[in-house]
């Protein structure tokens, strides 16, 4: 139930706040990855957590622009 939360809050926000969480999301997937490859990642599933988020992202973006 949390994810449902979690993308009615996405939809109630601009495009332009969007875009704003997705640059976010991605740097913040970016230095997982980094912790990850130095080992010094203790919550592996993060990682798989924050690409499914942006992906959320991204279709209520797409979802937005075609309406």
């Amino acid at each position: 139930m949390k994810t449902k939360k979690y993308v009615e809050d996405l939809r109630k926000k601009s495009v332009s706040e969007l875009n704003q969480e997705l640059v976010a999301a991605k740097k913040e997937l970016f230095n997982l990855r980094f912790q990850n490859a130095t080992n010094q990642l203790d919550n592996t599933s993060r990682i798989r957590e924050v690409r499914r988020n942006i992906a959320r992202i991204q279709t209520v973006i797409t979802q937005m622009e075609n309406a």
